[in-house]
């Protein structure tokens, strides 16, 4: 991932209330939450909330639909964890002992449960 964009991410989530919307757009996910649900639940205004989130939408962590008059928002997870390989790949500099302990971390969040 290049710097410049990777910088734009971590700038993106560097700021409490996108922090927080980012994570509740994650916790949505698939369907996305409308804005001015975010803004409730986030205690917020909701031209703040716009604000915050075309920031998150810029940064390329978060993406948007129009439906009438109705803006849902949804976390783009798929660069949020091009960026965190990113970082790790950079951080570890391929030597897997760094990253064990990371990866043992995340094991019982992440096991797939059974159907």
């Amino acid at each position: 991932m290049d710097i410049n964009e990777a910088s734009s991410m971590l700038a993106a989530l560097a700021q409490s209330t996108r922090l927080q919307a980012f994570r509740l757009l994650v916790g949505h996910e698939p369907g996305g939450l409308p804005a001015g649900d975010i803004a409730r639940k986030l205690g917020i205004p909701q031209n703040t909330s716009s604000t915050h989130l075309a920031i998150l939408v810029n940064a390329g962590l978060a993406g948007s639909t129009r439906n009438g008059r109705s803006i849902t928002y949804r976390a783009n997870l798929d660069r949020f964890r091009e960026l965190n390989l990113s970082l790790l790949k950079d951080c570890c500099n391929g030597r897997a002992e760094i990253c064990a302990p990371l990866i043992a971390a995340l094991t019982p969040c992440c096991a797939a449960t059974p159907a």
